[in-house]
Order: structure tokens, then sequence, then C-alpha cells
């Protein structure tokens, strides 16, 4: 079978095409823009791919086309797929189909935590050789690629609650055939896609109606839009955080510089102590729903603790990027208000001495809007310095649009020292001259961030790329 993918290097898309060629598909497909590291990805599985759309690639020997969500109607491919009437699909039918009607799918979803939480139970199921399958949002230490196609009955897979495709405009995870589903939060978000916080509770409230009778649903105790959905849930529901009344709570939770360490209670009565490589209240959440999915799934307490604690996270959450003149450069995908607080509480509570700096690029089509300016204000109260970049997209109305100085006013006015500086370049320069030694610099941002981690590295004189969070002291 011969499947064309329209958008081929989105993240997402290019896993989607390894996964079909690894199944014996043959692959192909274009973007606009073809470049490393995608480029690299695909072309070593050998997957071709065309730089530019063109009507001329869409032939009469493609039995069927996944039309990318970031493709829309006059792109000449897709204007050519419809006119000729071939069969197509978006990236959440084509996993269904080919991938979870005969498995046991484990969904991740909610605002935050999910790409954490499902590299945490695909790694724990892979350590207890379960063989199952994955396909995640992210990169983990434990596994050279974000999916896995094992032969298991488990399939983990992030549950994204962004549209489908020009076509579709209901959420990923509503084509994922969920038998246990997680939700740790609820908050507004992707404000390009959902209007308010109600149409984003009713996408989650529409993931619960899908589970069978005999599935799981596992909710965050510490989140009231989360404890919600148990009033509509068809099947069990579990209840895991920090609050107390959780059916898997944390109690003695310890953080330092090599992570945390806590004893995991099941309805009041403690069975096991985990110690992983992660810090910040967040991912001990992460780690409960984990600890909790792997028990309903049939391990024992001792297996997963001992999992969770060669766990090696994910990039670009918390992920150290280097360390030069004693200053630790982090990257963090944070862009939500919430993400960003609980990012930075998460390194106070690890470091409670350091001086630490919050770079921030408003860059999501949320985190540059005006929608959160008041929200981050109150997001950055365990940082040092902040320094706020410029709003990646400047072509939204600027009674729309964030307003940087405005934050920065409000960051001051509540203590803060905080600056906001639009150039990279002046960022770096900026870092490079005032921090010293045993500064922590937390960089967060969905995207590039202009490449500010390696500049500042560069700077700063370090010849380090990468070293692992439990080497820093």
């Amino acid at each position: 079978m011969r499947v064309y993918f329209i958008g081929i290097c989105g993240t997402a898309m290019a896993t989607l095409a390894a996964m079909l060629k690894e199944r014996g598909y043959a692959v192909s497909g274009s973007d606009q823009h073809v470049y490393p590291p995608m480029s690299d990805f695909l072309a070593v599985r050998g997957i071709t791919c065309h730089g530019g759309f063109d009507a001329a690639h869409i032939t009469n020997d493609i039995d069927l086309v996944v039309i990318g969500n970031a493709v829309s109607r006059g792109n000449p491919e897709v204007e050519a797929v419809l006119d000729g009437k071939l069969k197509y699909r978006s990236l959440p039918e084509m996993v269904r189909e080919t991938f979870l009607w005969d498995r046991y799918n484990v969904v991740i979803a909610g605002t935050h935590g999910k790409t954490t939480t499902a590299a945490l139970v695909s790694w724990v199921l892979t350590d207890a050789g379960r063989d199952p399958s994955f396909l995640i949002g992210g990169l983990t230490g434990n596994f050279d690629s974000s999916y896995r196609l094992g032969s298991g009955r488990e399939f983990v897979i992030e549950g994204d609650e962004y549209d489908s495709a020009f076509f579709d405009k209901t959420a990923k995870f509503l084509k994922y055939l969920p038998s246990l589903v997680v939700v740790g939060n609820v908050e507004f978000d992707h404000a390009d896609i959902y209007v308010d916080l109600d149409a984003v509770r009713l996408a989650v409230q529409r993931l619960v109606s899908l589970l069978p009778q005999q599935g799981q649903l596992l909710l965050g105790a510490d989140s009231e839009e989360a404890l919600d959905l148990s009033e509509r849930a068809p099947c069990e529901v579990v209840t895991f955080g920090l609050a107390k009344g959780a059916d898997w709570r944390a109690t003695n939770v310890v953080f330092g510089s090599g992570g945390v360490q806590f004893v995991v209670e099941r309805r009041g009565a403690s069975v096991v102590e985990v110690r992983a490589p992660l810090v910040g209240d967040f991912n001990v959440r992460n780690i409960l729903a984990a600890f909790a999915v792997a028990v309903g799934l049939g391990l024992d307490y001792d297996e997963i603790s001992s999992s969770i604690g060669r766990f090696k996270g994910v990039k670009r959450r918390l992920e150290v990027r280097g360390r030069a003149r004693g200053v630790t450069v982090y990257d963090d995908f944070a862009h939500h208000p919430t993400a960003v607080r609980e990012t930075l509480l998460g390194v106070r509570a690890a470091f409670p001495s350091r001086r630490i700096w919050a770079l921030f690029e408003p860059r999501s089509a949320s985190a540059c809007r005006r929608i959160f300016q008041d929200e981050f204000v109150g997001a950055f109260g365990s940082a040092d310095e902040v320094v706020i970049g410029q709003v990646y997209r400047s072509s939204l109305p600027p009674r729309e649009r964030l307003d940087e100085g405005l934050l920065v006013s409000g960051l001051r006015e509540s203590g803060l020292r905080a600056r906001h500086i639009p150039e990279v370049s002046d960022i770096v320069r900026a870092i490079a001259e005032e921090a010293r030694e045993g500064d922590l610099v937390v960089v967060m941002s969905n995207g590039a961030f202009g490449g500010i981690h390696a500049r500042l590295l560069a700077a700063l004189g370090s010849d380090l790329d990468e070293v692992r969070h439990q080497d820093l002291d």
C-alpha cells in the first residue's frame, strides 16, 4: 500500500510515516520546508520527501493520503486530492485504523504532564517485559525513538487535545479507542482552537464518554476540573495526587539535586518508596499517575518503583543542556502559566539556595495572546531574575497580543527583577555578563528560542553539549 503524507516534516507526521514504513507500507510525502533533523530522520528510513507542495506529486499510484493538521485548503496537493477523489485521512484516524483496533489503549490526556507520564508508563511496561507499543510527543533517554511497535497488548499514546485536520476540528484523542484514560488536569489552552475553558472541558468529557464499562479512568486529585469528570465516567474511577483522600498519594516528599524521593500510599496505606531523577510536584503527580496505571495493568509495586528509579527523563522537560563557568542551562517546554510556575517551583525546591534565571519566549498560540497576561505575572515567583523575550507571533493585532512591557511592569510590582529583551543576542550577552557560578538558567519556550541554549553556553565558554541532571551537585 502506498501512503502519501502532506506536511510530512511535522514531528507527529514524520513519526507516523516511520511507523507505517516499519509496518511495510510504501511511504513518501512533502512539506514546505525540508531540513534537518526531520529530513535526516526520514531519509535514514528510506522515506522520500519532496520540498514544496505541488499537485504533480499526487499521482495515480497513491492509495491513501494523510493530511497534517497544519495544512489547509488552498494547498495545491490538498486540492489535487479532493479533485481526484483520493482516499484521505487525518493523522489520528490513520493511527487508529492501522494500530489501535486490537490493542488495550492507554490514553494519557490533560493539559499538562502528558509526555512525561506517557514516557514513564511506556518505560515501566517495557522494563517489565510487556513489550508495549507507544506513541509519545517527546524523546526520552530510555528509548531512541518517540514510538515503538511492540508485540504486547498495550498501546500507550499521548492524548493530544489539538484538532485533527482542516476537515475535522475535533480533538485528536477522540480517535484513540481508549481502554484506560489518564486526565491529570484540565485548563484552558490552545486559544487558536478552543474559545474558552468550556470548550476544552467538553472535549475531555467526550473522551471519557468513549471508555468501555470495563475500562478505567484515572483522575488527578489536585485538579477540581479533572475530578468533576468522575460524574461522567462509565467505568471505574481511580484518583492520584498530593491531595488527602486520593486513592494513590505521595507522602514524605523530599527534593534534592538528584531528584525526588517519596512514599507511595494506596488508600492511606504505605506500599513502597520511590526515587526518581525528576523535580517538582508536577512530576510527583506524573509518577503517581504512571504508578497507578502500571498497578492497574498487573505490575507489582517493587518492580514499578525500580523502573521509575531508572527513568531518564524527557528531552525539553527540564533537560540540562550544559554547564559552563559553573552556570547550568536548562531547556524546558513550558509555555502555559501553570507550566511556567510549576517548572520554576520544581527547580527552587531542588536548589533552594541557587540564583534562578527564568528566560521565557512567548511563542505558543496561547502564550502570545493577551488572555494570559495576568496569569503570567503570577507564574515567575520562584525566579530571582526574569527575562521576557520577543512575542513570536508579532502578526497578531496589538489588542490581542501579549504585552511584554506590561508583563515586566507587573512582575516588577510583585517584587521580581524583570526585563524585556527582544533580541536573543542581547539576552545571551546579558546572561554571559551577569551570571555567576552556581546560577541556574531555565529557558522556557515551545520552540527553538533562536538557538539560545547553544549560544548561551558558547558565550559562557562551554564545550559541553549536554550533561545529565544527576551529574550536577
